[in-house]
């Protein structure tokens, strides 16, 4: 008796089924191009030719991170477009927090089943992304692991590599008592907490497709609002008012705003934000009816502040202005000053 033909299609992975995706990306993955980028999408790593008598002494500014359970969300509706604008924004907005211009940018899509259409959104979403940060897409890995998730199960992760002077790194050490904090308004929920989310629907029995009353969008449409890029905004900022007026950006993620803003607050110190300066927006009060106490809605979501600029107070109203005119709601929020208590931030007031 004969032993049965193996083929690895059978085992789990469509090599013909990668090729075609990789064809589908291929006119969005080239639109993210810079000058450096050496070669095209295809080659075995990605080149990318630092013009390095541009700068003083570059430092070189490195981050990873994912989209987490968003993506379980996007399955469920089944739309894949905008999840890769989140993965991008992810990795770039903590990049440019210590003053990093985003480079280039490498992207890993885990799957149990290559259908190229889905992966030629999630990865053209990247692309997108990338144009709005400024950043070439010079590869990545698209990997069919049938053996260990489900056919429609997807994980995506990236890592993003910039650049920025030595003496223009941004951070705690610059950040001093009289300055300011500039908030940058959200686009949504971002891409932290939708464990939670994910839970409160469920345990709700919240309808994705309906719109529930204080939103003007369909429910699932609202959670699946793509993260603001600020990278670029950030970037304006500093070339504007220079590491004088600029000294410490904060992206706000996991942890929430007064959790991530302690992060560039050296000891000492302490940012006190006016929750009075600014709306909770209506989907984060429809979470907190379904049951989650407000504490935690804080610590969870960033609650309408997505980034903020701790800036010295003489340039806080231009770069206010600034922003608003490059099409970024912000304002100022608060201000540094003596810590009087354990924590390098604290919200105070109520919110509008």
């Amino acid at each position: 008796m004969s032993e049965p033909e193996h083929t690895y299609a059978a085992a789990g992975v469509d090599i013909d089924a990668g090729e075609r995706a990789v064809t589908l990306m291929r006119t969005a993955v080239q639109r993210t191009t810079r000058p450096e980028v050496v070669g095209g999408l295809g080659g075995f790593a990605g080149l990318f030719a630092l013009d390095t008598a541009r700068y003083r002494r570059p430092l070189l500014a490195s981050s990873t991170d994912g989209v987490g359970t968003k993506t379980a969300l996007a399955r469920a509706l089944d739309r894949y477009d905008t999840v890769g604008i989140d993965l991008v924004a992810m990795v770039v907005d903590d990049l440019v927090a210590c003053g990093a211009e985003p480079l280039f940018l490498q992207d890993y899509v885990a799957c149990g089943r290559v259908v190229p259409e889905r992966i030629a959104a999630i990865v053209t979403g990247i692309a997108t992304g990338c144009t709005l940060a400024g950043a070439a897409l010079v590869g990545g890995e698209t990997a069919e692991h049938g053996d260990l998730m489900a056919p429609g199960d997807y994980d995506l992760a990236a890592t993003a590599v910039g650049v920025v002077e030595a003496d223009a790194v941004l951070g705690p050490e610059r950040v001093r008592n009289g300055d300011v904090v500039v908030a940058m308004a959200s686009s949504g929920l971002h891409s932290n907490g939708y464990s939670l989310v994910r839970r409160v629907v469920a345990a709700a029995g919240l309808d994705l497709a309906a719109t529930p009353a204080g939103l003007d969008r369909p429910l699932g449409e609202e959670l699946l609002e793509p993260t603001r890029v600020y990278a670029r905004d950030c970037l304006a900022l500093v070339e504007r008012f220079g590491v004088d007026g600029v000294h410490a950006y904060a992206h706000i993620t996991g942890g929430g705003l007064a959790g991530n803003t302690a992060r560039v607050v050296p000891d000492g110190l302490a940012a006190v934000l006016d929750r009075g300066t600014w709306t909770l927006p209506a989907v984060v009060r429809l979470l907190e009816e379904h049951g989650v106490p407000r504490a935690e809605s804080e610590r969870a979501f960033n609650c309408g502040v997505g980034m903020v600029a701790v800036v010295a107070a003489e340039v806080a109203d231009d770069a206010v202005a600034v922003l608003r005119e490059r099409g970024v709601p912000a304002w100022v929020a608060g201000a540094v000053g003596p810590r009087t208590g354990d924590t390098g931030a604290r919200l105070v007031g109520s919110y509008r």
